[in-house]
């Protein structure tokens, strides 16, 4: 598996064709990305991974939960 979306991959994810338009997209899904010296868009499959959920970007601690023991007050 490459590294980078393929162009066919960057088209079915913002749904266009042209880059301009996929840059766009881009941005208001929130996926960084960048411009090669010819146009075209680059995207990294991991950063896409870790937006859309299939992996997290860091891992967080479960927090910790409290239940009140309302038997003792009487």
């Amino acid at each position: 598996m490459s590294t980078f979306l393929t162009e066919d991959e960057i088209s079915a994810l913002t749904g266009r064709l042209r880059s301009d338009a996929q840059v766009r997209v881009l941005r208001f899904m929130c996926i960084e990305h960048r411009i090669r010296p010819d146009g075209k868009v680059v995207v990294l499959r991991a950063h896409v991974d870790s937006v859309m959920g299939g992996t997290p970007k860091t891992s967080h601690p479960k927090k910790k939960e409290y239940a009140l023991d309302l038997a003792a007050i009487k």
